[in-house]
């Protein structure tokens, strides 16, 4: 079976993180995979390249945050994302989700990420916005 777009897509972003030339690339689908499109990769072969993009230094996104689902009106997941990004350039990673949830209860009167209301996770983006801008 065939690999999906987004994991061709990654392999393409691989690439252009690692800085490898079109022909470096087949090269490597050639002689780790055996084939000459990422196209034509299955499970297995996808891994192996992936394992060695990250043995060259690639680095894949980390895992996200929580997904609580849909919760009517509560924040959507990609607010929370954001928030969670926003804290952690703000902070330099430097402080984790705890420390966020305590700035939350501090600041917003929520004990954490989880009962951000639709509502109030604009106001939270935009502190964190002028606070990672006063920062710099």
């Amino acid at each position: 079976m065939t690999i999906t777009r987004n994991q061709i897509a990654l392999l393409h972003v691989a690439k252009g993180k690692l800085g490898l030339k079109d022909a470096e690339y087949r090269t490597a689908l050639v002689h780790i995979c055996g084939v000459t499109s990422s196209t034509e990769l299955d499970q297995y072969g996808f891994e192996a390249l992936l394992g060695f993009f990250e043995h060259l230094g690639f680095k894949p996104l980390s895992s996200r945050g929580s997904d609580y689902g849909a919760r009517p009106g509560m924040a959507s997941f990609a607010q929370l994302e954001l928030i969670r990004a926003l804290w952690r350039e703000y902070t330099e990673g430097r402080a984790g989700e705890d420390e966020l949830n305590k700035w939350l209860e501090r600041c917003w009167k929520v004990s954490s990420l989880r009962f951000v209301r639709a509502e109030t996770a604009p106001k939270i983006i935009t502190a964190l916005k002028s606070m990672k801008a006063r920062a710099a």
